[in-house]
């Protein structure tokens, strides 16, 4: 079996999210396609928009008319995501899709590496790194997708959160 990668595909504009569902429609009707179609996500954004005076927080598309595909390339998945209604094609060269590189999923929050870390929610840490470099807490949560551990931190005698990189904390 070959490796799965992330892929982008490019769709009509305002029709991303019915891609992902008739996407994940024909996921559920081939059996065998949930093995090598693992995820089909539209990334959004929080973005606070301002009317009338009022602050309001409303999530947006990143890429309007494109769709993120984690998925083996091969025949059989190059086809049903071609011929998937509102798909207008890969993003690539030709007909030759291109993965996205470590570098460019980054920003996306999508992580590619399993990191296996020795502490847990409850545990107390230090940070090693970073702006908060000497300062111990307990860790109230944790995000295996951002790769961060939240923690209290007393700021100007009051109980704060923060999101720390997992890179930059050691369990005492």
């Amino acid at each position: 079996m070959a490796e799965a990668k992330w892929y982008v595909v490019h769709t009509y504009s305002g029709y991303e999210n019915k891609v992902k569902a008739n996407i994940e429609k024909t996921i559920e009707n081939n059996k065998h396609l949930a093995e090598q179609i693992l995820e089909v996500r539209v990334p959004l954004q929080d973005v606070v928009e301002l009317k009338n005076g009022v602050r309001k927080t409303v999530q947006k598309k990143m890429f309007p008319g494109y769709v993120l595909l984690n998925m083996e390339m091969n025949d059989d998945t190059w086809y049903v995501v071609r011929n998937t209604r509102g798909v207008t094609g890969f993003v690539g060269p030709g007909s030759k899709p291109v993965p996205l590189t470590e570098a460019e999923m980054k920003p996306l929050g999508i992580k590619t590496e399993n990191v296996s870390i020795d502490f847990e929610e409850g545990d107390s840490i230090a940070v090693v790194a970073g702006v908060w470099k000497d300062t111990v807490g307990v860790v109230q949560k944790l995000d295996y997708s951002k790769q961060t551990a939240t923690i209290f931190v007393e700021l100007f005698g009051r109980e704060t959160p923060v999101e720390i990189s997992f890179a930059e904390v050691r369990k005492l």
